[in-house]
């Protein structure tokens, strides 16, 4: 079973009411937001985030060594994202051997993301993006809507304790790849929470960026 269908399966099950929120969310951000999302062939937003160790992570580092995957997830408590996580994971080696390096942000504070990172075994970086900033940068951040935020709230997910500000941003899903120039070759978003890119097209894409880069790259005699 595909990512996608697992996360269709899991919305099936959740409350009629939250699905009619997410459902509304869908399309106001399929009409207003979704449009301002980086797309292929713009440039990688330089970014220093620190990871679950307290390290500071430089994108340019990471380009170093090859394409550069960037997921947007929205938290720990989100189910959906949890599980993404977990499907990069598992081939979160197959994206190392393609040559590429995969990180994931989230506005999480560290109290939330490191727990989560430590207790699902990530083999990746997941990264405190602080304030939503580069989020902002790529264009996927959202303000959750009011009765969204109602129903959050009255779950007890309070996003301003969470992100350690009262804004109630949130990232759509997204999924970016960027060559070692800083050139995005892969730009997905969606305002679905269920509509993620499926982990083995993210391992193709960059088996294909890092062929391509090589082809391209002048011979040492050259």
């Amino acid at each position: 079973m595909g990512l996608r269908q697992t996360l269709t399966e899991m919305m099936a099950q959740r409350p009629a009411a939250y699905r009619a929120l997410l459902s509304d969310l869908t399309d106001t951000l399929r009409r207003a937001a979704l449009s301002g999302v980086l797309k292929e062939g713009e440039r990688l937003p330089d970014f220093v985030l620190p990871d679950a160790d307290g390290e500071l992570v430089f994108s340019d580092d990471l380009l170093r060594d090859g394409p550069l995957v960037v997921v947007f997830f929205r938290g720990e408590w989100c189910p959906f994202c949890r599980t993404a996580l977990s499907a990069l994971n598992d081939v979160a080696t197959d994206v190392a051997a393609a040559g590429g390096s995969l990180v994931a942000l989230s506005p999480d504070a560290a109290a939330f993301r490191d727990g989560a990172w430590h207790a699902q075994g990530l083999c990746f970086p997941v990264l405190n993006d602080i304030d939503g900033a580069v989020g902002l940068q790529f264009g996927t951040m959202f303000r959750v809507p009011d009765g969204l935020r109602d129903f959050y709230i009255a779950a007890g997910i309070d996003l301003t304790l969470r992100h350690g500000d009262p804004s109630w941003f949130l990232p759509m899903p997204a999924t970016f790849i960027a060559d070692v120039d800083g050139v995005l070759r892969f730009a997905y978003a969606s305002g679905d929470v269920t509509d993620r890119v499926e982990p083995q097209e993210i391992v193709a894409a960059v088996r294909r960026i890092s062929a391509e880069t090589s082809t391209a790259a002048p011979s040492p005699d050259s």
